[in-house]
């Protein structure tokens, strides 16, 4: 194997290349650019699992995770590589020291990967099946660590690869379900590339797979939610370049003009506007800006009650900041309000002993206070409206606890973003597939109103009907239809949160522990 290492290290390096490709496809050629590509990302996992598996042959485990920290580095550093823009270009970070923030960034969080291959050669399990449900035993609990633990960055999760192929089975497990049911496929596929024939069942083991294989495919052909009525809506897309939204002499009188004069003309019973779309804290609005909005949308509209849900930061210097929605509409005493509550680091709130680093950056709006989890939907027109701000929607555990009374569940998701930070890079294509699984994992449409794009009307199979142009400045005019109902994802997610999969996790690593033992802990061979 020794022999082999180079070539297996580049084999490795390509692979997690081409699992970050498998997301969004970044390249104008060969595929639809921005599309996920899930047999790519099956094919990527199965290298990595065959390289890792010949580890087993000596009992290998450092060279295994040094297969897994490679993978993972070239896989996430090639998925969210775009984070120099944000640091550099807007942030005036030293072009270096951004390069080597991304590649920290991506070094760190692959250690979990590491790991998981470094425990999966170090179990040994007997058996190609047991191997197979093992190792994707731990590549769960990596993801699952990345999502939760330091305040989570799941950003490229593999199930998001699997949104028009394996996505069917979201609504039951959830993205990173999806994610275990590919690697497991991945592995027994590779498994069988390796030794042909070491993959025959007895009847008895036959059954045992083919009866959660029919349950999962029973569970995902049921319709879970219905429909709950149609609503009218315009989404705004401003185009306010990222150098100048917060500059008072550019970007924040173009964005108070146009977004005002958008939001005054609406017809449509509601109307959205993305992320801090008003630059300014109320208090520093020209007088009478905000009140003119609150006394256009208090009376209703010529075709009935009309609403507006507008991004804005509120607070004070005294009492913090949030970053903010609030949402007016006829008959009410108080503006409805969602405060953030999943923050962006180093963007929103500054990490212990990271304070050098952001004042090193020209970002403005620094350090804000989280909203609750599961904070009340906003009603227009007998619809549930569950806001949701930048990357929130890449933590569905965190949507679903709105999930938990069925009789006041959300009918429609709203997802406000202003990802103009990373330029026209493939993460815009990367936050549509992750709002597109959110809606399949909740049966739930998704209306997106973004500042570059893409602002869009994604349906609750998680198909976009509607879409404006991206880095244009425009109105997207359409319906939704709401949905009502629990899937059995939004059931066992807003009552237990991650906890079944993370169960899921360690008992299968219990399982090939306790065979460990009882075959007196001699390892396979391949």
């Amino acid at each position: 194997m020794r022999a082999s290492l180079p070539r297996s290290l580049l084999l490795v390096a390509l692979a997690g290349a081409a699992q970050a490709a498998s997301l969004a496809w970044p390249f104008a050629f060969g595929l639809a650019p921005g599309a996920p590509v899930g047999w790519l990302q099956l094919l990527s996992l199965g290298v990595l699992a065959w390289q890792v598996d010949r580890c087993r042959a000596g009992d290998d485990w450092r060279h295994a995770a040094g297969l897994g920290w490679l993978f993972a580095l070239c896989w996430l550093g090639g998925t969210f590589w775009w984070l120099f823009i944000s640091m550099h270009t807007y942030g005036g970070l030293p072009a270096v020291l951004a390069v080597l923030a991304v590649a920290a960034l991506a070094a760190l969080l692959a250690l979990y990967y590491a790991a998981a291959c470094a425990v999966f050669v170090a179990l040994a399990p007997a058996g190609r099946a047991l191997s197979a449900i093992v190792f994707a035993a731990l590549w769960l609990l990596a993801e699952l660590a990345r999502d939760q633990w330091f305040t989570g960055f799941p950003w490229g999760a593999g199930g998001y690869a699997q949104v028009d192929a394996l996505g069917m089975f979201a609504s039951s497990v959830g993205v990173f379900g999806v994610g275990w049911i590919a690697t497991l496929l991945a592995y027994l596929v590779a498994a069988w590339l390796r030794q042909p024939g070491t993959l025959v069942l007895r009847p008895w083991g036959l059954l045992a797979a083919l009866l959660p294989v029919a349950v999962l495919v029973a569970l995902a052909r049921h319709p879970w939610s219905t429909d709950s009525g149609t609503l009218g809506v315009t989404l705004l897309q401003g185009n306010i370049p990222q150098d100048e939204k917060f500059q008072g002499g550019s970007g924040i009188p173009v964005a108070l003009q146009w977004y005002g004069e958008r939001l005054q003309a609406a017809r449509t019973p509601l109307v959205v506007a993305p992320e801090t779309a008003i630059p300014l804290l109320p208090q520093q609005l020209p007088a009478g800006y905000w009140a003119a909005l609150q006394q256009r949308f208090a009376q209703p509209g010529v075709n009935g009650p009309q609403a507006a849900l507008i991004g804005i930061p509120l607070g004070s210097y005294e009492q913090g900041y949030t970053n903010s929605a609030l949402g007016l509409a006829p008959g009410q005493a108080a503006p409805y309000r969602y405060d953030k509550h999943h923050l962006v680091p180093f963007g929103e709130f500054i990490p212990p002993l990271f304070r050098w680093f952001t004042e090193m950056m020209n970002i403005p709006l620094g350090d804000f206070n989280r909203g609750a989890v599961g904070q009340p939907s906003f009603k227009v027109d007998g619809q549930r409206l569950a806001p949701n701000i930048c990357y929130e929607d890449l933590f569905g555990e965190e949507l679903g606890a709105r999930f938990r009374d069925a009789a006041a569940a959300p009918t429609i998701l709203v997802n406000m973003s202003n990802i103009g930070w990373f330029g026209d890079t493939v993460a815009i294509d990367q936050h549509l597939q992750i709002s597109r699984m959110r809606a399949l994992e909740f049966e739930r449409p998704m209306i997106r109103a973004t500042n570059t794009g893409p602002t869009v009307i994604i349906d609750y199979r998680g198909h976009v009907t509607r879409e404006l142009p991206r880095y244009t400045r425009g109105l997207l005019v359409g319906e939704v239809q709401g949905r009502s109902g629990i899937t059995p994802y939004a059931w066992w997610v807003s009552r237990l949160g991650l906890w079944p999969l993370w169960a899921l996790g360690f008992l299968s690593v219990a399982l090939a522990l306790w065979q460990r033992r009882r075959s007196g802990g001699a390892p396979e061979g391949p």
